[in-house]
């Protein structure tokens, strides 16, 4: 395919969820493969997410709305959605265009992409469990999505109605009882919910990249830690540099989550790449019987369970990549998840907080670099990374064999901003 025998054939920078997913759809048309990994022990986003392919939330965060919300949440430094004071200024032309992709027609052509890219993940998933023999790290337990009072149920019913038009299979339950049906346990204040059936999770996403990552390499791929810190186009190829020398390829993959704009930069190009600070807390083995994935909507949080344990985690930091951790708003979700699951034994668990790269119209960005056709970027998907990876990871492999792609990608394009 090159001449050269120092420029690799592809290299993908990013060794998460997504650049996995699409170094092994890339290796499936007989490409050879290499991935770069950061030097970095802390757990990633793809090994301590919520585990949860949640192909049912078509519904991208920049809606219609939220910007009345938003001020309230935002004088909340522990609420759902938060952003330091001394990051607030930084962020600004972030949040302005997060306003103006929540305006109506946007947020309507950016629900049709999010819905299209949703049903391609779900199909490319079924195919990826198959070809890697994943079934035993899949468990199908549903979700509920739970209300406190009628009216925050009443104000969901137009997201319910927009995912029955998209084929979503749900139940919507109006008692108390209803829901312990699916779940017991849950505080009766809760009397609302939305449940899901066809819901899935993986046993623990941590498991899910290790079974992925092993795949690869079983099939001839390499992985390489090394911390790239540039790219430059070159006559015969992508030269990437890294702390640790220097990489080239015929071909590059950026999916390097929340660290992707900095190396997006290097070839003159700017995305406005935010991060997404999520918090959790993983509880070990306990009493609970948690029967399903609980969502609690009002309060930007999930409980879920993580192979014998439970993981309490959620809510939205924009904080950027330095600043230090807030655990506090870890302790809160706990606390919550305590007075709404007055069953669960949380005195003791593991905290994490994680960075998750987010575009303010929620949706990732998938396409050739307009600097280097021979640059794919792959990244950007806020809390979806797990649920849209094996679909990104198709289109991945549509763009770097130059065939066509199975949906439009012009919702997703670089050059949209």
């Amino acid at each position: 395919m090159f001449s050269d025998p120092n420029v690799q054939d592809v290299i993908v920078i990013g060794a998460g969820v997504i650049g996995i997913s699409a170094a092994l759809a890339l290796q499936a048309d007989g490409r050879k493969v290499t991935v770069l990994d950061r030097q970095d022990s802390s757990p990633r986003a793809s090994d301590m997410n919520a585990g949860a392919f949640a192909f049912a939330d078509i519904m991208p965060l920049a809606a219609p709305g939220i910007m009345r919300k938003a001020p309230k949440w935002l004088l909340d430094p522990l609420g759902p959605l938060s952003v330091p004071p001394a990051y607030a200024f930084k962020i600004l032309p972030w949040l302005v265009r997060f306003w103006r992709s929540s305006l109506p027609d946007r947020y309507q052509k950016s629900l049709v992409a999010q819905a299209s890219l949703m049903t391609l993940s779900q199909e490319a998933l079924e195919r990826l469990i198959s070809d890697t023999s994943a079934d035993e790290l899949i468990r199908g337990d549903g979700q509920l999505q739970l209300y406190e009072s009628e009216q925050e149920f009443q104000a969901s019913l137009p997201g319910w109605e927009l995912r029955r038009k998209r084929g979503v299979s749900f139940k919507l339950l109006k008692s108390a009882e209803e829901i312990a049906d699916i779940q017991p346990g849950i505080d009766s204040r809760f009397s609302f919910a939305g449940f899901t059936p066809d819901w899935i999770n993986t046993c623990d996403p941590a498991a899910w990249l290790s079974h992925l990552t092993a795949a690869f390499r079983t099939r001839g791929g390499n992985v390489i830690e090394a911390n790239a810190t540039q790219l430059r186009s070159t006559g015969n190829g992508v030269e990437i540099q890294s702390v640790n020398g220097t990489h080239f390829a015929s071909q590059v993959i950026v999916a390097a989550g929340a660290w992707s704009h900095h190396l997006v930069k290097t070839l003159g190009e700017t995305i406005p790449l935010e991060t997404e600070r999520g918090y959790n807390t993983t509880l070990p083995a306990t009493d609970f019987d948690l029967k399903t994935h609980l969502t609690f909507p009002g309060h930007g949080f999930v409980v879920t369970r993580i192979n014998d344990g439970i993981r309490v985690g959620g809510a939205v930091e924009l904080g950027g990549l330095k600043f230090p951790p807030n655990y506090k708003r870890a302790e809160i979700l706990l606390e919550k998840a305590r007075s709404f699951l007055p069953g669960l034994d949380s005195k003791t668990g593991k905290q994490w907080m994680g960075f998750r790269p987010s575009l303010p119209d929620s949706l990732p960005v998938i396409g050739h670099s307009s600097k280097d056709k021979r640059v794919i970027y792959a990244f950007g998907h806020g809390h979806l990374g797990l649920t849209q990876s094996a679909g990104t990871a198709e289109l991945v492999r549509a763009l770097a064999n130059k065939t066509q792609p199975i949906i439009d990608l012009a919702a997703y394009s670089p050059d949209r901003f």
